[in-house]
């Protein structure tokens, strides 16, 4: 979503940088340029100006102009400055000891509550939480359906009652959750096309009726300034606890993500950065900053990869490259966790220096799929002992896998070479005393070259 944004900041802040010495003139000329960056971003105008009064009273200190890297030195403020207008330090929801925990979401009709909801509902379950789905929009034609076909979808059930007062199916969830096991109640509310009083007032009875832990406002981010004044009509009729900001792998400019914290006073919780209903992120306001400003997102990336590799299977694929016995299964196996961290083109957009990609470089997607397809196309022994393969056999393969025997070389050699690599990797790193191992191997093993 911020690419554009990352783009003109990037070129601004490379040009300071690149300057031995800065002026006052020079960092107002830099500011200015902020200053329209982030106005075509959709940035709320008087959150840009406060923004900019910071940075510049800041940066045209003497300590900055007079220092050895000036530029550099704007930059870090610019960044400091960025991570606190979207919030700070992450934001937790306060979820109490009571069982079930609730939670309401409120907001527009469009934002993408909805979905928001099944993804916050995997997101949780992902955590070890039991959650419970309520279906308490009764107006929009199929909301309950559209609910329900999420929750199948994740494996988590959903209450609903069409025809019924969202009130009482609100109350009558905390009874659900309990005869069900379920400590985590998650209620979907209704919206509007526009903040009316009918919305507000029933929102305000469903959240007095269930007294919830917390209640999140979801916002389209691809609505720009739209959702930023929904946020903050909002926040004087039916106080919210924090946000959810959907679509931020969108099109759109950003700056309602940009915004809203600093409007409402209300902090971003989560994101929701893809389709897929584990797309659903912690907001890390740090990490949205360095991101922005085309610093990648390393700890995100962690995060990441942490999510997707099972450590267990990990250390067994370790112990087998130890051993020499590292497989094709292996080589699979590793394949399938990379897929797991999302589209490539994103894994990448968070490695630093990521905003020197060419703004329309393209990944080859399919080309996991298709190794998995070859090497799903060999016999357990073939897998097992990649030698045995001999030319009649990688036709066989390259036929199953419908792919060319050009391609199924590719993927042999990629694995010898991530063996070879592997090995070498694994002869460096000591034994400690009583068999403690040193640093643990990096993954993916099986990243395709």
């Amino acid at each position: 979503m911020f690419q554009n944004l990352t783009d003109r900041l990037t070129a601004i802040f490379s040009r300071l940088t690149n300057r031995g010495a800065l002026t006052e003139a020079d960092v107002d000329a830099a500011l200015r340029e902020v200053r329209l960056a982030l106005l075509e971003a959709d940035v709320n105008f008087k959150v840009v100006k406060e923004f900019l009064a910071r940075v510049r009273e800041r940066a045209v200190g003497k300590d900055v102009l007079s220092s050895l890297t000036p530029g550099q030195m704007v930059v870090k403020i610019v960044l400091e400055e960025l991570t606190a207008l979207l919030g700070g330090a992450r934001a937790d929801i306060p979820l109490s000891g009571r069982v079930p925990n609730v939670i309401v979401l409120v907001g527009l009709q469009g934002s993408g509550k909805t979905t928001a909801a099944a993804k916050l509902a995997s997101h949780y379950k992902s955590k070890g939480r039991h959650p419970l789905l309520v279906a308490a929009d009764v107006y929009r034609p199929a909301a309950g359906d559209q609910l329900e076909t999420l929750g199948a979808e994740i494996g988590v059930p959903v209450h609903r009652h069409d025809g019924a007062d969202p009130v009482d199916i609100a109350r009558e969830s905390l009874r659900v959750a309990k005869d069900r096991l379920r400590d985590l109640v998650i209620v979907d509310t209704a919206g509007r096309l526009h903040v009316d009083d009918a919305m507000m007032d029933e929102a305000a009875r469903i959240i007095q009726a269930v007294a919830p832990d917390a209640v999140l406002m979801v916002v389209d981010a691809m609505t720009g300034q739209d959702a930023v004044n929904a946020a903050s009509a909002f926040a004087e009729r039916v106080p919210f606890d924090g946000v959810i900001v959907t679509k931020l792998d969108g099109d759109a400019r950003g700056g309602a993500a940009l915004s809203v914290r600093a409007v409402t006073g209300r902090p971003i919780v989560f994101a929701s950065v893809g389709e897929r209903l584990d797309a659903l992120e912690p907001f890390r306001p740090d990490a949205m900053a360095r991101r922005i400003l085309g610093m990648g997102d390393v700890v995100g990336l962690i995060d990441k990869a942490q999510a997707a590799f099972d450590e267990e299977t990990a250390r067994k694929a370790e112990e087998r490259l130890r051993a020499g016995t590292f497989t094709l299964d292996d080589f699979l196996e590793q394949l399938r966790s990379v897929k797991k961290m999302g589209p490539l083109k994103d894994v990448l957009r968070m490695l630093p220096g990521a905003a020197k990609l060419p703004k329309d470089f393209e990944v080859d997607e399919g080309a996991l799929k298709r190794t998995e397809a070859i090497i799903t196309s060999m016999t357990k022994a073939e897998r097992a002992k990649p030698s045995i393969i001999n030319g009649s056999r990688r036709q066989r393969i390259a036929a199953g896998a419908g792919v060319s025997v050009f391609e199924v070389n590719q993927v042999l050699k990629q694995y010898a070479e991530a063996q070879r690599l592997m090995k070498r990797l694994a002869a460096l790193q000591p034994q400690g005393k009583k068999g403690r191992r040193g640093v643990r191997l990096p993954g993916p093993w099986g990243f395709p070259g």
